[in-house]
C-alpha cells in the first residue's frame, strides 16, 4: 500500500500549497445558531438550518415518537420492505406544497439528482446546465451519458441559442438549474426558463434545495416570482430549512411512477428511517401554518446586506466575495476571533478567484447580531478586498 499512501500524501501536499486543503472541525451545536468549536462559543452564520428547525421541540418530539413506535432503521429499500405509511404521508404533503400530482422521497438530495436525471435521459439526448449548478446536478448529468452543454449563469439567451442550434438532433432535451444558487444566493430566472423549455419541447428541472421553506411563502423558489411558473420536475432536500434529511422529486404521477421503476438510487438504497420522515412531516406542518415565519430568513439577510453595503439579498444566502483562498481564510479567522463562525468557501466549490465567506441567515439571528457582523464585514473584509 506504499504507493497508495504516497499518492494520497502528494495530493494533500498540493492542496496545502494553494490553501485548498479541507479539515473537519469538531463543532457542537446547542441551538439554532450557537456552536462550540475548539473550546469557544461562536455565533454561527454557516448553517443551512434556515428555520432553526433542527432542534425545534415539535419536530424533535415527532421524531422521538416515531423512533419509539417504529424503531431505528427502515431495514432495506422501500421496494423490498414495503412502503412505510409515513412515506405516503410525506410524499402527499410535498406534492401539495409544490402543486404537483405526486412526489417521491429519496435518501438525500444528492441521491435524488443522481437517480432522477439518468432515469429520464440517455446517450442520445441533450442536457443544458447552468454553469453554476450544484455538483449533484452535474453528477447526475454526467452519469446519464447525455450530450452535456453548459449555458452561462442565468443567461436565458445563451440557453436559447444552444437549443436553437442543437435541440433538433436529440429526441429529448433537459434543462437543469438551481432554483436558488447555493454559493451566490441568487435566484434562477425560472419564468423565462420555463417559457424557453416549452418553446423547444425541453423538460425543465429545478433544484430547490435552498428555496423550500424560506421563499414563496415556504413553497420554494418556484413560487417566488411575479408570475406562475410551470416546472415539471421540482426536486429539493429535506435537510436544510426542513431540518431533517433526505431528498425528493415532485412531478406528475406518471413521472413519479417511472422513478420508482427506473431511479437506481431509490431502488437500490435503504429507505430513510421512519423518525426522519416523521420529523420532515412535522416541519412541513409548521411551514404551512406560519408562512410569515418562513419569510424571516430572507428579511434577516436583507438587514445584513443593507448594513454591510451589499446588493439586496434575494434569499437567505449572502456571499461576501474576497478573491483568493488565503484572503477568504484570513477573513474567516478574523470573524472567528470576534465570536462569529463564517466559513471560507474556496475552489473548486466556487470558481477560481472568487473565494468567499458564505453567510446564511435564520430567525434566530437578532438584529444586534446582524449589525455587529455586518459592521465587521464592511470595515474589515470588504474594505480590505477593495
Amino acid at each position: 500500500m506504499e504507493s497508495l499512501d504516497l499518492f494520497a500524501t502528494s495530493k494533500l501536499a498540493a492542496l496545502t500549497r494553494v490553501s485548498l486543503r479541507r479539515e473537519l472541525s469538531c463543532t457542537a451545536r446547542t441551538d439554532g445558531i450557537t456552536v462550540e468549536r475548539d473550546g469557544r462559543w461562536l455565533l454561527s452564520f454557516s448553517c443551512n438550518d434556515y428555520l432553526n428547525f433542527i432542534q425545534h421541540p415539535a419536530i424533535v418530539t415527532a421524531a422521538r415518537e416515531a423512533l419509539a413506535r417504529h424503531g431505528l432503521g427502515s431495514g432495506a429499500s422501500r421496494l423490498v420492505t414495503g412502503n412505510h405509511p409515513l412515506y405516503t404521508e410525506l410524499e402527499d404533503r410535498l406534492a401539495r406544497l409544490k402543486g404537483t400530482q405526486s412526489a417521491c422521497v429519496f435518501g438525500s438530495g444528492y441521491l435524488t439528482n443522481l437517480g432522477v436525471i439518468p432515469a429520464l435521459v440517455g446517450a442520445d439526448d441533450l442536457i443544458l446546465i447552468d454553469e453554476l449548478a450544484h455538483a449533484c446536478l452535474w453528477g447526475g448529468a454526467q452519469l446519464s451519458g447525455a450530450r452535456l452543454m453548459v449555458f452561462r449563469h442565468n443567461d436565458v439567451g445563451h440557453a436559447r441559442a444552444l437549443l436553437a442550434e442543437h435541440r433538433a438532433a436529440h429526441p429529448v432535451a433537459l434543462i437543469l438549474t438551481d432554483g436558488v444558487f447555493s454559493m451566490d444566493g441568487d435566484l434562477a430566472p425560472l419564468p423565462a426558463l420555463s417559457r424557453l423549455a416549452r418553446a423547444f419541447d425541453a423538460w425543465l428541472m429545478s433544484d430547490d434545495a435552498h428555496g423550500i421553506g424560506v421563499l414563496g411563502g415556504g413553497r420554494g423558489s418556484t413560487f417566488a416570482h411575479d408570475e406562475p411558473v410551470d416546472i415539471p420536475l421540482q426536486m429539493g432536500t429535506l435537510s436544510k430549512a426542513i431540518g431533517a434529511y433526505g431528498g425528493y422529486l415532485c412531478a406528475s404521477a406518471p413521472v413519479i411512477e417511472l422513478m420508482k421503476n427506473r431511479a437506481r438510487t431509490l431502488i437500490y438504497s435503504t429507505a430513510l428511517p421512519p423518525s426522519v420522515v416523521a420529523a420532515a412531516i412535522a416541519a412541513l406542518d409548521l411551514i404551512e401554518r406560519d408562512p410569515a415565519y418562513a419569510a424571516l430568513p430572507l428579511a434577516r439577510a436583507r438587514s445584513f446586506t443593507r448594513r454591510a453595503g451589499l446588493p439586496e439579498a434575494t434569499s437567505p444566502i449572502v456571499p461576501v466575495v474576497v478573491g483568493d483562498a488565503d484572503a477568504a481564510l484570513a477573513a474567516s479567522q478574523m470573524l472567528e476571533a470576534e465570536g462569529f463562525l463564517a466559513v471560507a468557501i474556496r475552489p473548486p466549490t466556487v470558481p477560481k478567484g472568487t473565494a468567499r465567506l458564505r453567510f446564511s441567515f435564520t430567525p434566530g439571528h437578532s438584529e444586534s447580531d446582524i449589525e455587529r457582523v455586518a459592521d465587521l464585514v464592511r470595515t474589515r473584509v470588504l474594505a480590505v478586498a477593495a
